[in-house]
């Protein structure tokens, strides 16, 4: 009888351990949940702080950011780059109206003067970039044109221009032709394009004989090139300015993407891209 008494109590300890092995086991389980837990919000919480910098940039200047993209997201891994490309008159609208930018890189002066004006962009952070040249291309292979007068002969029937209203290009373009006084002449000749991107695929399709762009544009093509360079002294001088726009969120980051455009790393890729720096 006392035996079994001594039994029942040896058992009752050996389910008491187990039952305290248990539940032990289950609270270290709930802990490395809880720390799995903890460290999945971590990651979350490290890539919700990843910021979107959009850039608004000229058309021309894709070929040198998309390169250049790289670069300023490894020296800065918590900066995402989103560039929305365009005619500068276009993007300098869509400023105005309230579309997010952070940055703006415009191909003329005049855009950007006009967001300054409108208090969009504080002078303080505006600044050349870049400059650029006009050209004259034609399809490869193709008759080119000697001199801006040709293009009034019969065998052009299409030149292709960036709209002047709300291409840089175009306005270049325009006062070029008027300063030879020959914009009245060639005009029911003209092809008016969104930007000079479209005039460099107007032109390598064949669609036009001839078209207007910049040389950093010319550069990227295998199947137009470059008839000749227009005097510079019959347009206004072509600089890309940079300017912080002021409704950025995220100052900080605009601030050293602002100054990235005029590092040496920035500036090496623009050269070999066709554009020359301001004070060259």
């Amino acid at each position: 009888m006392r035996e079994a008494k001594v039994n029942r109590k040896l058992s009752m300890k050996r389910w008491l351990a187990a039952g305290l092995i248990l539940l032990l086991v289950m609270l270290a389980g709930c802990g490395s949940l809880g720390a799995s837990g903890t460290n999945e919000q971590v990651g979350s919480k490290e890539k919700q702080t990843q910021i979107e910098l959009v850039i608004s940039a000229a058309a021309s200047l894709k070929d040198s950011l998309n390169e250049l993209k790289p670069a300023f997201e490894k020296e800065h891994p918590n900066v995402r780059l989103l560039f929305n490309f365009g005619a500068s008159g276009a993007l300098q609208k869509q400023i105005e109206q309230g579309v997010p930018a952070d940055v703006f890189l415009s191909a003329g002066q005049k855009q950007m003067d006009a967001l300054i004006d409108k208090k969009l962009v504080d002078p303080g952070e505006s600044t050349p970039m870049l400059k650029n040249d006009l050209v004259l291309i034609a399809a490869a292979g193709a008759k080119s044109p000697a001199t801006l007068e040709s293009l009034g002969d019969d065998g052009v029937s299409r030149i292709a221009v960036g709209e002047p209203e709300s291409v840089p290009a175009g306005q270049y373009t325009k006062e070029a032709l008027e300063h030879y006084k020959l914009w009245d002449k060639l005009k029911p000749k003209l092809v008016f394009a969104k930007d000079v991107r479209q005039v460099l695929t107007y032109v390598e399709t064949g669609n036009v004989e001839a078209g207007f762009v910049y040389r950093s544009d010319a550069q990227t093509s295998t199947k137009a090139g470059v008839m000749f360079t227009i005097d510079p002294l019959s347009h206004r001088a072509i600089v890309y300015p940079e300017g912080i726009v002021k409704a950025t969120q995220h100052p900080q980051e605009a601030k050293a993407f602002y100054n990235f455009m005029t590092s040496k790393t920035a500036q090496h890729v623009f050269t070999k891209y066709g554009f020359s720096l301001p004070d060259a």
